[in-house]
Formats: structure tokens, sequence, C-alpha cells
């Protein structure tokens, strides 16, 4: 594994990760997709890192998709792995406890927007370009692009952007709810950073029970979704940065949150 091709700097309780292949447009080949993965998983275990920031080297691209060199070369059975792959790098990104920043530096395109969607929130610099092109090589997303889409813009808008594989610019992602943020390319990272920072001074606990039921309730009814909210609500009394949090409010200060 190449890890020069994931670059990591941590400050304070936020890390952040630099896809780090910019003359390919960081493009994702095999490799590029279990470096990612490993580092992340890593950073899963480690309690002192509270929130992410996930960007590209350069300032032309996030990640601009696939290694397309390696996408011809596929068979069936080699697909399905390279897409199992990207499934749990993507699945791995939502499912990390700890907020993801995708701080969207120029195209996002195929696996690049997929990985921007997987993040907890997106901030793009007003320069950047994301969609799903897929369609184009006559194939379709393969990491999780065809349900996380539509989950985020609607049903409509996702089929025109998956069908047509054009990409939209960052304002017309930010007005169909594809990104939070649009930023001057200049203000990105500081903007992504202080995002990032916010969140990161919150209660790790909460932090990761709302992530927890936000991205598991999606996919269950209304009953069993509010249920795990309530199961959440509850076990969160077990920590000491509840008594915290509501005590620094009484006593009108801020609250100082240490994980317990």
């Amino acid at each position: 594994m190449n890890v020069e091709q994931i670059l990591t700097e941590r400050t304070g309780a936020v890390t952040t990760v630099t896809v780090n292949r910019p003359k390919v447009l960081n493009a994702l080949s095999s490799q590029t997709v279990e470096a990612l993965t490993a580092v992340l998983i890593d950073l899963q275990k480690d309690d002192e890192v509270r929130s992410v920031v996930l960007t590209g080297a350069g300032d032309r691209a996030f990640i601009a998709g696939a290694d397309i060199g390696e996408l011809a070369q596929l068979t069936p059975r080699t697909a399905r792995a390279l897409t199992d792959a990207g499934h749990r790098l993507c699945t791995q990104i939502e499912r990390l406890g700890k907020p993801v920043i995708a701080a969207v530096n120029g195209y996002a395109l195929g696996g690049g927007c997929e990985v921007a969607m997987a993040c907890t929130c997106r901030i793009a610099a007003r320069t950047a370009r994301l969609g799903l092109p897929e369609i184009t090589l006559g194939i379709i997303p393969g990491y999780g692009g065809t349900q996380r889409l539509p989950r985020l813009v609607g049903r409509g808008r996702a089929f025109e952007m998956l069908l047509t594989g054009a990409p939209v610019t960052a304002e017309e992602a930010w007005r169909i709810g594809l990104v939070n943020r649009v930023v001057e390319p200049e203000a990105l990272s500081a903007e992504a950073f202080a995002l990032a920072a916010t969140l990161a001074a919150q209660a790790p606990e909460a932090v990761r029970r709302i992530l927890d039921v936000v991205n598991h309730g999606l996919d269950m009814s209304m009953a069993d979704a509010t249920a795990l909210e309530a199961t959440a609500f509850g076990l969160l009394w077990a920590t000491e940065d509840a008594r915290e949090g509501t005590t620094a409010f009484l006593e009108k200060r801020k609250a100082r949150f240490t994980g317990r």
C-alpha cells in the first residue's frame, strides 16, 4: 500500500485527510480506495480525533472519479470486487462515528462525488463541479451513488443527473441540496476546518448518536426510527457530558465536554 497517496495532518481534535494524486486529478485506483479506507479505520479508533476534513491535493480536483485505465480491464468478477471495496470505503466514511466534512475543491465526479455524498457535510469551492458521468461509459455508479443521490436531492433530480451524466456547478449543487455551502476557492480550507472544529467541540458521544440515529433511521419506518432515537436519548444520560452540558447551561458557562 502506497501510503503517500493519502496524507493526514492533525490540528487539535481535527484531522485533515488529503487524497494525494494530483497528476491524475486524485482519481481513485483500487489501491487508493484501500489506503483511504485503512486511514479512516485508524481515525475511527483514535479517541483524540473528533472530526475529519476530507479533500484532494491541488486546486483542480477533489476526486475526479475512478481510474479509467483500471476500469477498462474489469471483468464481471473483478468489477464486483471493485464496487464492494468502494461500498466499504463510503460506509466507513458514513459510519465513522465522527463528522466528516468534504472540502470539494474542484471536480468531484463519479466515485469522487460518491465519496463526497457519504460525508456528513459538503462544502464546495465556487469552481467545483459535481456529477456522476458513469452512464456515458455505459455503466452505472458503483459506490452507492444511485442510493445516496436521491436521498439528498430527490428522485427526479437524481434521475436527471444519473441518466444524463452531466455535472452540476457548485451553485446548482447547493440549490438542489447536494452541498451545504459554497465559498470562494481561497476560503474553502478555512471554512471546512472551522466547521470541523465546531463539531469537534461538541460532546463526542452525542455526536456519534446523532450520526447513528440519522443514518440508520432513514431506512426504518417512522415508528422504529423514533424508537431508536428514544433509546439513544436515554443512553446519553449515562454520560458525564450530558450532566456537564445541562449544568453548564444553568451556570451560564461554556460546557467542557470530555467524551465520557
